[in-house]
Order: structure tokens, then sequence, then C-alpha cells
């Protein structure tokens, strides 16, 4: 019978970053909200890079659509709590975890608790979560906690990160009073290059009035391995991540990565043309 020991579990992470840092990582405390296509794979990833706190939030249970991408989804969690099934997976993954659960999502009366000792927010509200989202990132803020979110577009993954000292999240999207608008300010922001809609088959497959989009297990594991390489270089302050305005977006279909910068975030004149261009395609649809 075998005893679990973080030091040999994590020990081929040894290279990549020295004991020590191995060790620091072991006692930072991660907030994961939502933990479907990208916060499952989160927190399967971060699990494996030895992180061993989180805070989680979900409120939805596994259903037949979710297999196209969700790391939780099999034929046996049908039905199953998203936050339990995935919970049993990172334990099952390193036993001596403390996990602190939210079933019933982030809200306004467990926002506090669920950012509490928090090292690092990693986003990952389903896309049209945006009322909540904008409130977490606002704590976040508040609360001097780096926020980042890593987006699953198409086959690609695009990148944000809100320093508590830098741009804030509704300085950058500039947000206003139209729904609608604000949902293509919020992908449009996300993805300033908008490459993802060069293989778009469907324009159809995009509706906003029913809170409906395409996804692939592609973007969703890149998004992981995004998310999880800029969150430890921020936790262990190693290596540069670029803050919004910046922004940086890769995509493996394509074969291409691109860094993106807009100062002023959607006020920015280029982005401005960029929301009128995707504003009159989705209004084809």
């Amino acid at each position: 019978m075998y005893q679990f020991s973080d030091e040999t579990a994590f020990s081929r992470n040894i290279g990549w970053f020295s004991s020590s840092e191995q060790a620091s990582l072991k006692n930072k405390r991660v907030a994961i909200a939502g933990l479907g296509g990208v916060g499952g794979a989160h927190l399967i990833t971060l699990s494996r890079l030895g992180i061993s706190a989180f805070n989680i939030s979900d409120f939805d249970i596994f259903e037949l659509q979710n297999f196209n991408r969700q790391s939780g989804a099999f034929c046996s969690t049908i039905d199953r709590k998203k936050i339990d099934v995935m919970t049993e997976l990172a334990l099952d993954i390193n036993p001596n975890s403390k996990i602190n659960k939210f079933n019933e999502g982030v809200n306004d009366s467990n926002l506090d608790d669920f950012l509490r000792d928090v090292d690092i927010y990693v986003d990952s509200l389903d896309f049209f979560c945006l009322e909540i989202r904008r409130k977490v990132f606002a704590k976040c803020r508040e609360k001097g906690i780096p926020a980042i979110t890593a987006a699953p577009l198409g086959m690609g993954s695009a990148f944000l990160y809100f320093d508590p000292n830098g741009m804030s999240f509704e300085e950058y999207f500039d947000f206003g009073e139209d729904e609608e608008d604000n949902y293509i300010k919020f992908l449009v922001g996300l993805s300033p290059s908008l490459m993802q809609v060069k293989y778009l088959i469907s324009d159809g497959t995009v509706d906003f009035t029913k809170g409906k989009g395409p996804s692939t297990v592609i973007g969703c594991d890149l998004c992981a391995g995004v998310a999880g390489a800029n969150a430890v270089k921020i936790l262990l302050n190693r290596g540069t991540v670029l803050a919004a305005p910046y922004g940086y977006h890769v995509d493996a279909y394509l074969n291409r990565s691109k860094r993106t910068y807009r100062p002023w975030g959607n006020k920015n004149i280029i982005q401005k043309l960029v929301f009128n261009i995707a504003k009159k395609r989705i209004s084809k649809k």
C-alpha cells in the first residue's frame, strides 16, 4: 500500500520550478468560480502543479451536452453536482488538498467568503454570467487580489490579467446599459484580434439571447495551460505577466499567437471598429 507524498507526487515539476518554489505553491490558495469547461480543467491543472488549497464554486450538474469539453463529464457523473465530482477528482490527485466548496455558486452573500485568504482568482464563469463576473472582479480589485481569465474561443485561448494596481476590469471592457452590447464588448475585449471567427462554420450557433455558443475541448485545455502558466508566475513572482490593456491570444487551429494592446480598452478607436464589425455580424444570425 502506497503512502501519499506531495514531494514525490509533484517531483517531476522540479526543474521547471525550484524545490522552494514547488513548496511555496503548496501553500497558495486559488479561487475558481465555475467548474465547467475551463473551470474543471483549471482545477485539475493547478492541482497537478502542486497547488493544494482552493475555494471553488458551482451550482450546476453534469449533463450529456457537457461531454465534448468538461473534465468531469462522464457517463458515471451525469446528474451529479459538478462541484462534488471535481472535488473528488482533485482529492484523487492530492488527498491533502484543502478545498472550500461553495455549492450555490458565487453570489452577493458569499463573495467575501469566496475570496477570503485567496492569493489569485482564476475566472471560469460561463461567458453569459456577466453580472456576477463584474462583481467578482470588482471585489478582487478591492481586496488586492490578482485576477486572470482565459477564454476558450474556438480552438484557442484568449488571456487577460487584471493587476489590482493596474487597469480595472470595468475600465477595460467599458460596459454600458445594453445587455447584448455588453456581451459583444466582453467578446471583443477578450479577443481584440477576433482570430477565431476565421473558421467559425455557422454564425447561427452563436445566440446571445439564448446564452448559446459553440465550444471545444481544445480551447478549454489550452485555457488551462495558459492560465496555469501565468497563475504560477504571479504566485511565485517570477517572469513577466502582461496586465490589461495588454492581452494574449493563441490559436492551435491557425497555428498563431498574438499579443494585443488596446490602450483605454474598449474605448480605443480600433476596438470601437471591432465592436461595430462584430455587432453587424452577430445581428445577421
